[in-house]
């Protein structure tokens, strides 16, 4: 989907069916990234056909890595790295790129590249990257719009983050694993893509423990090899699935999903009244057909809370549950640009500061919207099955970053969707 087409989609129709889970978005970025830093063949499997993906791989081409798609598998070869400046406009096709930091000072021992793109929902600054950089022995300078870092030779150290960075963590652990000594980071990201990205370097031969926990330990060796790996499941596009579900009052299965890293959203559906089952530890089933009602109050918070990422799809759904639904955002602070959208259908949602509270209304009706991102561009698509009539979604590109062809997902279930 491109930004000059549309997602059209006549609501008011059950989704019934089954959907089988793409592969992890946040687990792939980093792990493509770490593909740089190994000199041989790696195969990537389960990696999302996705815009930022693509991105990734063009960013790995610039560098002088063979890289391929192979359906769902990406096919490296680092072996022939030469360079380590990324260009200004690769850079701003997503914000992950900066995960490209860690990596090319652990390949390189200097890199230089612009500041990075995506979506616009907050300041997410690189402070903390750059400070633990500057601890493991890199001289960092800013040049023309380039942050330029060098490093004779990285050397471990103890990291300790001010509170937890999944970006910062995955970006150390990165440098650290090819790192002179041992490196600590403490108060680390615990989230399922960092056991994820700790996996894939795993097998390459790094030596990590801890990841998943607030303390991880990386003790650098001389070099990685080639390897094999699987991206996880992507939990936040099952969230927004199993939220399309319920909130067309529906039965959804998920397969190729990894129910334990849902926990958070599936136990605030389930407070809403939809049943929730998992079957072995990958697919998931829930029925809306009971009657469901607001959940309370909903915090963002880092991983084992509730995912950010997961609020604004819920957040429509709450649209059209009898009751009041609060939210408060903990992460970014304009998670909320998709609020004046969903008032565009009939929501009733007020905001001060980073609360929202959700007035549930009985019908939504369809009109014209535009994506402002990528989350708040699904909460868009989660809204328009309930609404009314047709509803009309510009800048799709926004979600094709992180969905693999929504629409055909949603119409494999019932959903009258296409794009135009």
């Amino acid at each position: 989907m491109s930004s000059g087409r549309k997602l059209i989609i006549h609501g008011g129709r059950r989704i019934e069916g089954e959907i089988a889970v793409q592969g992890a978005k946040n687990s792939a970025l980093p792990i493509l990234a770490a593909a740089v830093m190994c000199k041989g063949r790696c195969e990537i499997y389960n990696c999302p056909a996705l815009s930022d993906c693509d991105a990734a791989c063009r960013i790995l081409t610039s560098l002088g890595c063979a890289c391929r798609r192979e359906e769902s598998c990406v096919c490296t070869d680092a072996s022939a790295v030469g360079r380590n400046e990324i260009s200004e406009k690769l850079m701003r096709e997503m914000r992950s790129s900066i995960i490209f930091m860690g990596a090319l000072l652990g390949r390189c021992g200097q890199c230089r590249m612009s500041f990075p793109g995506g979506c616009e929902i907050g300041s997410r600054p690189i402070d903390f990257h750059l400070d633990a950089f500057r601890r493991m022995g890199t001289k960092i300078h800013e040049e023309h719009g380039y942050i330029v870092c060098t490093a004779d030779k990285l050397r471990g150290a103890k990291i300790s983050f001010p509170v937890p960075s999944v970006g910062a963590t995955e970006n150390v652990m990165l440098a650290a694993v090819l790192a002179d000594g041992t490196t600590e980071i403490h108060n680390a990201a615990r989230e399922p893509e960092i056991c994820d990205l700790a996996g894939f370097l795993t097998a390459c031969g790094a030596k990590i423990n801890g990841a998943g926990t607030g303390t991880v330990t990386i003790e650098g060796v001389r070099k990685l090899s080639g390897c094999s790996y699987t991206v996880m499941p992507d939990r936040i596009a099952a969230a927004t699935y199993l939220c399309c579900g319920a909130i067309t009052r529906g039965e959804i299965l998920l397969t190729h999903c990894d129910h334990g890293s849902l926990v958070p959203v599936t136990a605030v559906l389930e407070q809403t009244g939809c049943s929730i089952y998992s079957f072995g530890s990958d697919s998931v089933y829930l029925n809306a057909r009971k009657t469901l009602k607001a959940p309370g109050v909903i915090r963002t918070a880092p991983y084992p809370g509730f995912p950010t990422d997961a609020q604004p799809p819920l957040m429509a759904l709450c649209t059209t549950l009898p009751g009041t639904s609060m939210f408060v955002e903990t992460i970014f602070e304009n998670r909320y640009r998709h609020v004046s959208e969903l008032t565009r259908l009939g929501a009733k949602i007020k905001v001060e500061g980073q609360v929202a509270v959700v007035e549930g209304v009985n019908r939504l009706s369809g009109a014209e919207l535009e994506a402002g991102d990528l989350r708040g561009g699904a909460a868009m698509v989660t809204a328009a099955l309930f609404a009314e009539g047709v509803t009309k979604i510009g800048h799709t590109c926004y979600i094709s970053r992180g969905y693999e062809d929504i629409e055909g997902c949603l119409k494999s279930v019932g959903a009258d969707i296409r794009t135009a």
